[in-house]
Parts: C-alpha cells; sequence; structure tokens
C-alpha cells in the first residue's frame, strides 16, 4: 500500500485503496482562494520558466449537486458533532463558494480521522480566509480535547501592500493546525530541532579559553533556594553561605577538572558554562526561520503553492519515526512524499490532476533514482487510457503529452492553445534546439480536417515535426495529408524523419512506440529536482 502515488479524487482513494488506523501521520494542503490556478510552470530549453502555464485545475469551489452530496454524506457518516458544526455554518454563511469548501473538507476530514492510528497526527495547512471554519470542522472531527498546536509559519517577510490606502495588514503568515488522534500520540520536538548556527553560538557564549567557548554560570545556589547544609562544605579555601553549592563535592571536582570552574577578582566561584557538542534551538509555535521558496531556490520546481522541503522535514520528523507512514491527500507538486522519502518513512500522495502525478514522479526519480515506487490510477493499458479519454478530455490530453516526454501546453480555456496540446524539443544537429508540437484528439471521430490543422500551427510556429496522437484509427486520406507534408533531414543523424507523425494510442500503449524525432531529452520538459544523498536518508540533523 506505501509508496503510491495515487491519481484521482482523494476522497474516493482513501475509501478504496487506504485501511482504518494504518496512517501515522497526515499533511495537508487544501487549496481555497489562492489566486493561483494552480499553473505547474515547465521550463524551456534554456532554464527560464515557459510561455505556457497549465491550468491543472481552477481553485474554485461552488455550491452545486457535487457540494450537496458531500454535505449529506457527513449528515449520514454518524459524526454528529461535525454535522452540527456544518450545519451551523451553513445556516450562517449560505449555499455560497465557502460552505461548499467546508463540505468538501468536511467529509474528507472524517475519512482522514478513520485511516489514522491510534497514535496519529494531522497537520493542516492553510492561510487566514478559511482558517477558522476549518479549525472548528477538526474540532468537531478530532474532538476539542485533541487539538494540540496552532502553528505560525512565516511565509514572507515582504508582505504585499497596496500603492493605494491600505485597508488591512499585510498578509505574511500561514497557519497549520497540528491535532492527536488520541491521548496515545506524540510529539518528538527534538528530532525536529536544528543546530544553532555560529554567530549565534558566538553571541550566547562570548568567552573562548584553551577548551573553547563558555559563558558566564553560577556554581552557587541562591539564598532564595532556602539553605542546604549538605551542600555547605569548604573548597580550595572557599565555603559558601547556608545555600550551599549547586553540586555535590563530587561533581564540583569533575567541573574544576574539566576546566570548567573560575574565580572571579573578587575570590567568588563562577561556572564556565559550554555549549554542547550538537546544540539545538527551542522550538515554540511560531515558525520563523524556514523561508518561503523564492525565485531562485535551488528546490523551486515553478509550482505556485510549494512549501519549503524544511518544513515538511520538521513536521515529518517531529510527528512520526523511520518506517512510518506519512499521507498527503493533496499532494500537489510532492513536497511532503519528498521529505518523507529523505527521512525514511514511507509515504502516500494523491492528487486529482494527472499533471500534478507526472510532476511529482518526475521529481521522485530525480531525487531518488534509486527509491521504488507505484503510481496508481494512471493508464496501464489501452483500456485504461481509453476510459481516461472519455472521462477527461484534459487530464487525457496531459497524460498523454507526458507518455511522449513532451510538456504540456495551453489549458481548460477553448481555444487557449492554438491547437497544440503539447511541446518536444529536441536538437537535430545536437546543437540548436527545436520543437516538434503535440496534437491529441481522444474523441471517437478524425478527418482530415485535423492534419492539416496541425500542420497549419507548425507553420505558424516554425516547427520542423509536428506529432498527431489520436484514439481512433486515422483515414486513408489523413495518412496521404500527413505524409504529403514532407520529410525533416538531420544531418547529425544522417537520417530523414516524417514531418507530420500520426502514433495512434494503441500503438502508444500496446507496442510502446515513441514519436520518431532525433535527440529528444526526455527531462528537458520540467523542472528537476536536486538528488539528494542516499547515504543521509533517515536522518533531519
Amino acid at each position: 500500500m506505501t509508496n503510491r502515488l495515487y491519481y484521482g479524487d482523494n476522497l474516493d482513494v482513501l475509501r478504496e485503496h487506504v485501511g482504518s488506523a494504518s496512517v501515522d501521520l497526515v499533511y495537508l494542503d487544501p487549496p481555497f482562494n489562492s489566486n493561483a490556478n494552480y499553473n505547474i510552470l515547465f521550463k524551456s530549453p534554456a532554464g527560464a520558466s515557459s510561455d505556457a502555464q497549465i491550468e491543472a485545475f481552477e481553485d474554485t469551489w461552488h455550491w452545486n449537486d457535487k457540494a450537496e452530496d458531500a454535505f449529506d454524506q457527513v449528515a449520514r457518516s454518524g459524526n454528529t458533532k461535525a454535522f452540527d458544526l456544518l450545519n451551523a455554518m451553513r445556516g450562517f454563511l449560505g449555499e455560497n463558494d465557502m460552505m461548499a469548501y467546508l463540505a468538501m473538507m468536511a467529509i474528507r476530514l472524517i475519512e482522514l480521522h478513520r485511516v489514522l492510528k491510534p497514535t496519529g497526527s494531522l497537520y493542516l495547512h492553510c492561510d487566514p480566509t478559511a482558517s477558522h471554519y476549518l479549525k472548528l470542522l477538526l474540532d468537531g472531527v478530532f474532538g476539542a480535547d485533541n487539538y494540540r498546536s496552532e502553528i505560525t509559519w512565516l511565509r514572507s517577510r515582504n508582505p504585499k501592500g497596496s500603492q493605494h490606502e491600505n485597508s488591512q495588514w499585510g498578509s505574511a503568515t500561514d497557519t497549520i493546525f497540528f491535532y492527536a488522534k488520541s491521548r496515545a500520540t506524540k510529539l518528538n520536538i527534538n528530532a525536529a530541532k536544528r543546530p544553532t548556527e555560529e554567530r549565534e553560538l558566538v553571541k550566547r557564549y562570548p568567552h573562548v579559553d584553551t577548551y573553547g567557548r563558555w559563558a558566564d554560570g553560577p556554581i552557587l545556589r541562591s539564598g532564595s533556594m532556602g539553605p542546604r547544609p549538605t551542600l555547605v562544605y569548604e573548597y580550595h579555601g572557599f565555603t559558601p553561605g547556608p545555600a550551599g553549592w549547586r553540586c555535590t563535592i563530587d561533581k564540583l571536582q569533575e567541573i574544576d577538572a574539566a576546566g570548567d570552574l573560575y574565580w572571579t577578582a573578587s575570590g567568588g566561584p563562577r561556572r564556565k558554562v559550554r555549549p554542547d557538542d550538537n546544540e539545538l534551538d527551542p522550538l515554540s509555535s511560531c515558525w520563523t526561520d524556514i523561508p518561503p521558496i523564492n525565485s531562485q531556490a535551488q528546490e523551486r520546481l515553478g509550482y505556485p503553492t510549494q512549501k519549503p522541503l524544511a518544513l515538511l522535514e520538521r513536521i515529518i520528523a517531529a510527528s512520526s519515526n523511520p518506517g512510518d507512514i506519512v499521507l498527503d491527500p493533496f499532494c500537489g507538486c510532492g513536497t511532503a512524499v519528498h521529505a518523507a522519502q529523505k527521512l525514511g518513512r514511507q509515504w502516500i500522495g494523491i492528487d486529482v490532476t494527472h499533471l500534478a502525478i507526472s510532476l511529482i514522479e518526475k521529481r521522485m526519480r530525480a531525487a531518488f533514482p534509486a527509491a521504488s515506487f507505484t503510481v496508481e490510477g494512471t493508464p496501464k493499458d489501452l483500456a485504461g487510457a481509453e476510459d481516461l479519454a472519455a472521462r477527461d478530455k484534459y487530464q487525457f490530453q496531459w497524460w498523454a503529452v507526458s507518455m511522449v516526454d513532451a510538456m504540456p501546453f495551453g489549458g481548460r480555456k477553448k481555444g487557449a492553445d492554438g491547437g497544440i496540446d503539447g511541446i518536444i524539443y529536441f536538437k537535430p544537429d545536437g546543437k540548436k534546439t527545436e520543437k516538434a508540437i503535440v496534437s491529441v484528439k481522444g474523441g471517437d471521430n478524425v478527418g482530415v480536417q485535423m492534419i492539416r490543422d496541425l500542420h497549419s500551427a507548425m507553420e505558424r510556429e516554425k516547427a520542423p515535426i509536428g506529432v498527431f496522437i489520436t484514439k481512433a484509427m486515422p483515414t486513408t486520406a489523413m495518412l496521404k495529408e500527413a505524409a504529403a507534408v514532407g520529410r525533416f533531414h538531420s544531418e547529425a543523424t544522417g537520417k530523414s524523419y516524417p514531418r507530420l507523425q500520426i502514433l495512434t494510442l494503441a500503438e502508444l500503449m500496446v507496442q510502446g512506440k515513441k514519436p520518431d524525432i532525433p535527440y529528444v531529452d526526455p527531462g528537458a520538459a520540467f523542472r528537476k529536482a536536486g538528488r539528494e544523498d542516499t547515504a543521509k536518508q533517515g536522518s533531519l540533523l
């Protein structure tokens, strides 16, 4: 069951594939009103962000039949407290976008509570838009007594303001709610602490001797601690008052032998306090030390709501152990599963878009070349591909494009792609980059006009090669039209290639056929994650 990526609605996947009390840690970052539309940015051959911005799905929620059904499912779930809260919210909010979001979230939170072990934890990441409503739902599902912490993460040190008169303070933080499944849930904060930076050590321990850095500290008990006759003894000619020393004479001798006892100019004893070998900073619920991902960040993949790896590493280290199962039901670009793999945990990731699943798959293979994981829900055979084509035109297009190592192009808006569904970058001479454009048709009927349209797009884009992927068998007229476009010659390979190539779904799935194009880099179209050092996996520090 573990180390799996699932393409599909997380509610269905949870019910069908994730057993009760089987998961140790859930992290979720459910989208609402992010103003990002979840564009996944791919890179151009020059390494910059591509002009193509793919709308994986629109981050909007509306009260409709699905929202009403989710509300009814909560009513039938048996969790009366969660339903009472949801029903009260409906009375207050009415049937609007926020209410639709909360109904969808409520039934999913009930399922996430089911799959957690009694010792399990849940972290819900959100912004202030819906955080107050979500906390009420979490109280209803988990019980208010299982609320543990509200973590504030400083995600921006430069909050955006208005060039006109401000009506509110700039938003700079996210909220992460931490809930326990039961009292048995443990939190290991020490596992998530970070070593103290050198500049901070210098501030805390300003003095230096032959043994290293030290700070001044007491070795005598204060008078307010009360008298301790057993700790009143003479040492090197000094006898303290009634409160005594802070330790026995044996311990004091050890401290002195280690070079950690010194005498002031007035003859009083003091202790040299030294940093631990691996001194760690304490953690509170206010996290200001993990910066957001900026445009220059090494780990940036171009996903607008991508969270820093360090943020997920901290959560996973504190609330799970090596070998535990981590679940992210809204896994986006896969930061949680990346962190889980890095720290030696098992993991489950779920996302409703094929683009996200494809991106995560590439990310994990780049970062962990030897890692073993399974992708579920994407087509594995011809029947599965045909089923996806019938269910969702756009998901089918994005899946088909990924199968030929192309960069997705265009979105859900009609006509926005100009007849192009994907781009394959290649180097016919091994140096100069050219592009082949891809058109995908998942319908039952295709015709010669589609070939002419692709040829027109090739001319417009100055693309030497076009690839037409079709579920239906091409007609004789289509094959003739494609052949008439001519051939493309590569001096580097000494071969010529059809300029307009038709590839059927059956050839793609059954025969494993690929477009006949010289020097294609399968990884050229996406931002690669850095390769992780497998020798360090399983430990945060």
